[in-house]
């Protein structure tokens, strides 16, 4: 085994036994390449990735492969969901120099992690040669590779900056309009989503297109949401038997997908597809919520309610395997009731993919459609299709199931957190609160230490982390730079965002001011740690974390929300609730810096323009003071208000609440600082909204 033995990422633990001797990132590895003056190889990926599996299969077991690497190299493995300041350093050279980017990701470095070349993935050969030439480039010009290495790590450093705006802009539809104009062009019309192939959910891009048709009338992006939604949904992306979504589909369809489910995405589409059912309501979008969770909670949660990060693509060495069907198979676990199976689900004798005879499961028609099409009634054929799907699910259960990656991370936690939240605001089930409490009290068990600052992993049981991060002295060891700082307490920005976000959301269904607390425990801390008051911006790495060759933010909006944009939308809510100057001040601070680059690229800033609505249409406090406050609530939530911060309860100490209790439960509805006259019902309460 190699130096990965004792790791508890499951991606770095794939690597243990391969024939190159592979480091994790840490000061081991690192000093080795200084004290040797050894070229640094470090590979990032994580263990859902199908390509790094094929480049670890094709490279990184082959015994001549390694000894080239292990002769001219120190090779060091890094998991990108463990260390992702690691992966956005190195992300933004492979981007720097090539204009794309993705995993596997191969950066070779200098002594002092400096980048000089890197890319994604490499066939053996390839790989081979690049490394022979490297290492040749490095012995022969060393001046060059300096002074290359030098200029792109102050691009590296400049990557993805924004300069200090101090004039406050006055915010207009206009602006917005102007945004959504330009982000339009991008829409598939035909297909729904951005562009052609590849295709990626990208949930936070349709809940801002969402709000912002809603709030603007905009038909054309109201339109193009609904199709998003329905494609989706519809497509191979979904796992019809199972439920969830796969990470994206490699075609302009939706149909073949690249078979990893994530964590983060499947939490984020349950936000997106519950709240668009309080927009639209639409079964389709409440079957896609109720499954995404039954598929969580069978598949990636632990017994104390953590969850975990992902399901691998592959298993049996075969991407998909898991997944796809020939229909001999289907006629074989359903006998009569397979010819309207695979009717419903496009299943045919050839196969509807590139494996010969293998089956995606998708759809095309609506039920009512197809239901006219067979002369059956849509109840009967709905019946038909739910039987014979728990008998093929049933039957593939018994299959050898794909790769589990049993890491628990605070951000997509939060994610998850914020998902289960959402989905009980739109429908009510009580179970989807129960399990969001349960999931709150683990990460506050665990993932939060005695001194209040997060902890991003939690290992396996076995690793006892709990133990050791609340009651054991942290493990400190140096830095590149001699610095000391901890290596089993860490956590980013995205960590301290996306759990603010989901202990707001859980106030915001509960009523409960312990989430708000937490919630301002946390943004003091994210403050405190990560915010940089000259630049007006949060770095993603605390100031007493490891110091890598760049200290990065994270700006613009990607599959998950930038840890920036997620800040921003937290303070102003806090702000508001709080009555907090400071909150307010850097969330209008954070979106004066980023409001000259909207118009750039919607898809990329589109948690940003989510903020700028709110600013242009305004934000309402609704208030709702009294013993019937949850009744209350339960029913304002059936109105679609996107633009609004719940609170209140029976009882209450936030200044908005102050004197607004009184023998009758009563609505407030509030804007700008200023509130309407109490409403005793709901009806009133909308009226007030309306006027406004």
């Amino acid at each position: 085994m190699n130096h990965l033995a004792n790791s508890t990422s499951p991606y770095l633990l794939q690597h243990a036994n391969n024939p190159v001797d592979w480091y994790p990132w840490g000061p081991e590895g690192l000093q080795r390449a200084k004290d040797e003056n050894k070229l640094i190889l470090v590979s990032i990926g994580y263990s859902a990735c199908h390509w790094c599996h094929v480049m670890e299969h094709e490279s990184f077991e082959d015994e001549k492969v390694a000894a080239v690497m292990n002769e001219y190299f120190i090779c060091i493995k890094v998991d990108r969901e463990e260390r992702p300041d690691v992966d956005q350093v190195y992300m933004s050279a492979i981007q720097l120099m090539s204009g794309r980017g993705g995993w596997p990701l191969n950066c070779i470095c200098l002594p002092d992690q400096r980048p000089i070349y890197g890319g994604t993935y490499f066939r053996k050969n390839e790989w081979t040669s690049l490394l022979f030439n490297l290492a040749d480039f490095y012995k022969q010009k060393p001046e060059e590779a300096e002074e290359y290495a030098a200029r792109l790590t102050e691009g590296i450093q400049q990557y993805e900056s924004v300069p200090f705006v101090k004039e406050q802009p006055t915010y207009t539809k206009n602006d917005l309009e102007r945004i959504i104009t330009a982000w339009k062009g991008y829409f598939d019309k035909n297909e729904g989503g951005m562009g052609t192939a590849p295709k990626f959910p990208m949930p936070n891009n349709w809940q801002c297109l969402m709000r912002y048709a809603h709030l603007a009338n905009d038909e054309v992006a109201a339109k193009a949401v609904k199709l998003t939604l329905h494609k989706m949904a519809f497509g191979g992306i979904y796992d019809h038997v199972g439920g969830g979504f796969a990470r994206y589909s490699v075609d302009g369809l939706w149909h073949v997908p690249h078979f990893e489910k994530m964590l983060y995405d499947n939490a984020q589409l349950i936000s997106l597809y519950a709240e668009a059912y309080t927009w639209n309501p639409d079964q389709l979008y409440q079957k896609v919520v109720d499954e995404i969770i039954s598929f969580t909670l069978r598949e990636l949660t632990s017994p104390d309610f953590g969850f975990y990060s992902a399901l691998d693509a592959d298993s049996e060495g075969k991407e998909g395997k898991f997944y796809i069907f020939a229909k001999t198979e289907i006629e074989e676990i359903l006998g009569d009731d397979a010819e309207v199976f695979c009717i419903y689900y496009r299943i045919t004798d050839d196969g509807n993919w590139e494996e010969e005879r293998s089956n995606v499961l998708f759809r095309r028609e609506s039920d009512d459609n197809l239901a006219k099409k067979l002369g059956l009634p849509v109840d009967e054929l709905l019946e038909k299709v739910e039987t014979s799907r728990q008998k093929v699910f049933e039957a593939r259960s018994h299959r050898v199931r794909p790769g589990l990656d049993n890491k628990i991370l605070a951000s997509w936690n939060g994610l998850m957190l914020k998902g289960l939240c959402d989905a009980y605001r739109a429908f009510n089930k009580p179970e989807y609160l129960e399990v969001a409490l349960k999931n709150a009290g683990f990460i506050l068990d665990n993932l939060v230490t005695l001194g209040g600052r997060l902890n991003r992993i939690y290992a396996s049981p076995k690793s006892s982390p709990k133990e050791r991060t609340l009651n054991s002295p942290p493990l400190l060891w140096r830095g590149v730079g001699g610095e000391a700082f901890t290596n089993q307490v860490v956590a980013f920005l995205d960590d301290y965002a996306n759990l603010i976000d989901a202990f707001i959301a859980l106030y915001e269904v509960t009523f409960d001011e312990q989430w708000l607390a937490q919630a301002k425990k946390l943004s003091n801390q994210a403050i405190k740690h990560y915010y940089n008051q000259e630049n007006g911006i949060f770095f993603y790495t605390a100031e007493d974390d490891e110091q890598l060759i760049a200290r990065k933010s994270e700006i613009m909006d990607g599959v998950i929300p930038a840890s920036n944009s997620v800040m921003a939308r937290n303070l102003k809510k806090l702000g508001l609730l709080f009555d907090n100057e400071q909150y307010l001040e850097i969330s209008a601070q954070l979106l004066r810096n980023i409001f000259p680059h909207l118009a750039r690229y919607g898809s990329s800033y589109s948690n940003w323009i989510m903020l700028l609505t709110e600013e242009v249409f305004g934000t309402y406090e609704i208030a709702i003071a009294g013993e019937q406050a949850e009744g209350f609530r339960r029913q304002m939530e059936n109105n679609y208000i996107p633009n609004k911060i719940m609170l209140g309860g029976k009882k209450g100490s936030l200044p908005l609440l102050q004197d607004k209790f009184g023998a009758e439960t009563q609505i407030f509805i509030c804007k700008d600082k200023t509130c309407g006259l109490p409403a005793n019902t709901i009806e009133d309460a909308l009226k007030e909204l309306n006027r406004e």
